[in-house]
């Protein structure tokens, strides 16, 4: 990652927790949702002209070793060649309005776009570092790939003090495995936004024959799979296996246990548009009957 000539920022391999053997409560990986990526993007894309880049806040949760975002807001700065300058009450009114809507969630760090690490990002992760305090801040830099010669992509860091008396501007920057995480509800929505052809005029059938599809599409696999190795023409995983019997075992352990909750499936469906409609119809009566 290039790194200004005139920065205090170093970037550095990741090291041992601790050099003294004390076990060390910096995280050592970092999980992000798609959720928290979005805003990101949505604020880079909303920027001035005169931005290079664009930071914010990220909340999230945090254990010993972990952390996961799972949300941002964008936070209102200016930076030039002399100074930099952020809005810090702006900052905490924005995690004031987020607190009473994910209470669950805390401040643990903040973003930027781009890969340059400098030492405005040295203030800026010593801001931040006292906002989650006694907990270390982390970072994670977002490059849209919109420049020329640099891929899209996230990468994760941590921070620690540079010499006897560090200063706010002098540390290094510490990578960290960064990993993307969505739930099942999100799922959906990322593989719509992943479609060649988005369209906004489908139906619930047409969502549903694309999951079907889908699934149709896995299961295929899978029996290829289970096909060659039965043939001898791959070796098998082990871990496949016993994952493959924990996630079908359960359907087929009786004669027609999939088909018949496939049929409880189509059926709990059939009853509940079949009441949607008497319901509708029974409204149009009520009005034709009212008129």
């Amino acid at each position: 990652m290039p790194i200004r000539s005139s920065s205090s920022a170093a970037y550095i391999q990741s090291t041992s927790p601790s050099s003294n053997g004390v076990p060390s409560t910096r995280p050592t990986s970092l999980t992000i949702h798609p959720s928290a990526l979005f805003s990101i993007l949505d604020h880079y894309l909303r920027r001035t002209d005169a931005q290079h880049r664009v930071i914010g806040t990220l909340l999230g949760t945090r254990t010993d070793s972990t952390v996961d975002v799972k949300s941002a807001f964008a936070v209102l700065h200016s930076e030039t060649d002399e100074q930099v300058a952020v809005d810090m009450d702006y900052h905490r009114a924005m995690y004031d309005l987020c607190a009473r809507v994910r209470p669950n969630e805390t401040i643990v760090g903040w973003y930027s776009t781009g890969s340059d690490l400098n030492t405005y990002s040295a203030l800026i992760q010593n801001f931040y570092s006292q906002e989650t305090a006694p907990n270390q801040a982390v970072h994670v830099a977002l490059d849209t790939g919109t420049e020329e010669g640099k891929g899209a992509g996230v990468k994760a860091y941590v921070s620690s003090p540079v010499g006897i008396f560090p200063k706010p501007e002098n540390c290094v920057f510490v990578p960290i495995p960064c990993e993307l995480r969505f739930h099942e509800a999100e799922r959906s929505g990322l593989d719509l936004l992943l479609s060649p052809n988005p369209s906004s005029n489908q139906t619930d059938l047409d969502v549903l024959a694309s999951s079907l599809t889908d699934v149709q599409n896995m299961l295929n696999r899978v029996l290829a799979y289970v096909q060659s190795v039965l043939r001898g023409e791959a070796v098998g995983d082990k871990a496949v296996g016993r994952y493959l019997m924990d996630v079908l075992g359960t359907g087929v352990e009786e004669d027609g246990g999939w088909t018949a909750g496939l049929q409880d499936t189509l059926m709990i469906t059939y009853l509940a548009n079949l009441v949607r409609s008497q319901a509708e119809v029974s409204a149009r009566l009520a009005l034709t009957t009212a008129a």
